[in-house]
């Protein structure tokens, strides 16, 4: 700073500028030590990771190793396939009684419904209301599902898991299905058109809210 030749003005502007190249010098010295702060920060955390990985993996390997003892030889390897097999055949059997418990409770559901809004609303003979046109073949659905758990039922009870043949079962009754439910499916847009209009009918709307009343 030159006292004499510059004034309030000049000093102002020396001070800006210095200001700014120290800024610059200052950024220029810390962006690579940050840059490569980070970056050995992502690499050690990945690191890390990979070494977690790989000492879980060697445990993990150790405790399903066989165990040697050495007064006796070492486990047989069918014994390890003996134990796959046993736990995939435990899971059979539960998927099978989960299929057979789902079809049961579908049935109930069918049999609230046709006993509970279908049968009544059919009794009531209301001239504006398609009843048949708003289930489509719903009672014919019920059959069949009662006809699959029957199949299902025969197919399990007092059967060794291992003996128990499901797929079959589907085989016998694909082509029942699928022609029940293609009806089924063909009509479904047009009922649920229907429902929409019924329920814009308060007549019909309440006829439809008793139905729903019984259920609950």
């Amino acid at each position: 700073d030159c006292p004499g030749k510059e004034g309030t003005g000049g000093r102002k502007r020396n001070l800006t500028l210095l200001r700014n190249k120290l800024y610059m010098v200052q950024r220029r010295r810390t962006e690579p030590v940050v840059e490569s702060t980070t970056t050995a920060g992502d690499h050690g955390s990945l690191r890390r990771s990979q070494s977690d990985r790989t000492e879980y993996g060697q445990k993990l390997q150790e405790k399903m190793a066989p165990q040697e003892v050495s007064s006796m030889p070492a486990t047989p390897p069918q014994e390890g396939e003996e134990e796959v097999s046993r736990r995939m055949m435990a899971r059979r059997v539960k998927i099978i009684a989960e299929l057979i418990q789902t079809e049961k409770d579908y049935i109930s559901d069918l049999d609230l419904c046709i006993k509970e809004v279908i049968q009544p609303l059919r009794n009531k003979q209301i001239a504006r209301f398609d009843v048949d046109g708003l289930f489509s073949n719903i009672e014919l659905v019920h059959q069949l599902s009662a006809k699959l758990l029957s199949l299902l039922e025969e197919a399990t009870t007092d059967v060794e898991p291992s003996m128990q043949i499901i797929g079959e079962v589907f085989l016998q009754i694909k082509g029942p299905l699928e022609d029940t439910y293609k009806i089924y499916c063909y009509h479904h847009d047009d009922a649920h058109t229907m429902l929409e209009y019924y329920e814009k009918d308060e007549e019909l709307k309440q006829h439809l809210r008793d139905c729903v009343q019984s259920l609950k």
